[in-house]
């Protein structure tokens, strides 16, 4: 029967997420839900945000007396182990993000393409597909006589071209075909945005079939493990690796990125572009983020993926693991051996300890109170902390004190005065090195003044604009002494 290889392979697509998701009986509920949270507006939500709005919209369809008895978060653990849902926690996060898997998406554009189906036959895409395979033919063609030929034809139109604009007999493309191509584009432009989350499940399959390979290698040396100590990215120079690099180029290029901004900003100051709906008027407008933001997610998990695969080799973790699954495939191993001796409901007489841990429930717990902890009266202004003479010398050796603008302000102060204390001086001329500056001032007084067995009390504005003060020995500087 022809149709075996057929049948085959649709069943085994039915037992797919993508399949099981459009035959379920709840299949439109959740796909509308999905679509709604996860890909019309944002493509990622914290667990906490995605199970609020759900919790929302399910209120409302129970409201319609729709038959949904559970909390929103059990649903989404069950899409999620059905498969519509991924679940991640990027570095830095507090919580887990759920976004749409690949068939997810690709379910909903599929509905999509059956409620706004494409124009049979239209001119754009017609025009697409003969421009494409021309170029595939002008690029494969090893002949230099017939490509020079078509250049000089190419030529010849575009110069005719450039003399029918100069005399003003061009023709404006009419804006049903505008908008027709328009729309083909912004199709296109949809679905290569979407490939990027292809490309990731691409790299996580091949980063766990490496894995697979370094763990299923009893030898002492692979070709995975070859290639690793050796410096070569394995992920990196896989074919996927290799054609998201070249894309990736290809997108961040300077001249590509600005002809596309400018085409961009020239399309939508176009008339005809008013006929289109607001959705697609601002997929135009973020086309340009939207593909830089879906290349850097692939880009990162790319050279995430290749960095830990690097490190679990250089690090000798395989060995541990595949220590473990030697353990596990030789118990395997033993339990198949005895199989046929030991009957499954024959009793061993052999007791096996089991660990268990202390449980306790989540009610239990009790959130933190900050103000049982607090001080009965308000807080009390200190004593200022007394600076030993000692300690400021070895401070001083250690930092950078502007000592001749302290100087000059000791000289202006005792111009004034026979004498002058450091708070004296202070009051006239504000620490503008806070600490440093009452530091300098008294390694001054260390030296070229008069220490008194008395203490005075200081003030300085930090560098954090915070006022602090300090008691410090009492030191006069004397008029005669520094002439």
């Amino acid at each position: 029967m022809k149709a075996d290889k057929s049948l085959a392979t649709y069943r085994q697509l039915r037992n797919q997420p993508l399949w099981r998701l459009l035959a379920a009986d709840t299949g439109p509920t959740v796909l509308a839900l999905l679509q709604t949270h996860l890909y019309d507006n944002e493509r990622s939500l914290p667990a906490s945000i995605l199970h609020e709005r759900i919790e929302r919209d399910l209120e409302q369809l129970r409201n319609r007396g729709e038959d949904w008895p559970q909390t929103a978060q059990l649903y989404v653990a069950r899409w999620l182990a059905d498969g519509y849902l991924e679940r991640r926690f990027p570095p830095g996060s507090q919580e887990e993000e759920y976004e749409l898997a690949t068939s997810t998406v690709d379910a909903i554009r599929y509905v999509a393409g059956l409620v706004r189906p494409h124009n049979a036959a239209t001119e754009s895409r017609l025009s697409l597909v003969i421009g494409a395979l021309t170029k595939l033919a002008d690029d494969t063609d090893a002949d230099k006589s017939r490509r020079v030929a078509r250049l000089r034809v190419e030529q010849a139109r575009i110069e005719r071209e450039i003399a029918d604009i100069e005399h003003g007999t061009f023709q404006v493309l009419p804006e049903t075909a505008a908008l027709e191509r328009t729309r083909e584009i912004i199709a296109l432009a949809d679905n290569l945005a979407s490939d990027f989350r292809r490309v990731r499940d691409q790299f996580e399959q091949l980063n766990r079939e490496l894995r697979e390979r370094i763990m299923d290698n009893d030898g002492s040396r692979g070709e995975v493990l070859d290639a690793m100590f050796a410096g070569i990215d394995v992920i990196g120079e896989s074919e996927a690796g290799r054609t998201f690099s070249a894309f990736w180029r290809l997108l961040t290029d300077p001249v590509q990125s600005a002809s596309l901004d400018d085409a961009l900003d020239q399309l939508m100051s176009r008339n005809y572009v008013a006929a289109l709906d607001a959705e697609e008027r601002r997929f135009l407008l973020r086309l340009t983020r939207t593909l830089l933001d879906q290349g850097s997610m692939v880009h990162d998990v790319l050279q995430s993926f290749a960095r830990s695969l690097k490190h679990f080799v250089q690090s000798r973790e395989f060995m541990e693991q595949r220590r473990l699954n030697q353990l596990l495939r030789k118990a395997q191993r033993a339990a198949l051996a005895l199989k046929d001796e030991i009957k499954a409901t024959e009793a061993l007489q052999y007791t096996l300890p089991l660990t268990s841990s202390r449980l306790a429930s989540l009610s239990q717990w009790v959130l933190h109170d900050p103000a049982l902890q607090a001080l009965p009266d308000q807080m009390a202004e200190g004593e200022a902390t007394p600076i030993d003479l000692s300690m400021i010398g070895e401070l001083v050796s250690q930092s950078e004190i502007d000592f001749r603008t302290l100087e000059e302000n000791l000289r202006n102060v005792l111009a004034l005065r026979s004498q002058a204390s450091i708070g004296d001086i202070l009051l006239e001329f504000p620490a503008s090195q806070g600490l440093g500056s009452v530091l300098g001032l008294l390694a001054l007084g260390a030296r070229h003044g008069i220490v008194a067995e008395q203490y005075e009390t200081v003030a300085w504005i930090g560098g954090d604009g915070v006022a602090r003060k300090a008691s410090i020995p009492l030191i006069y500087f004397l008029r005669e002494k520094q002439t």
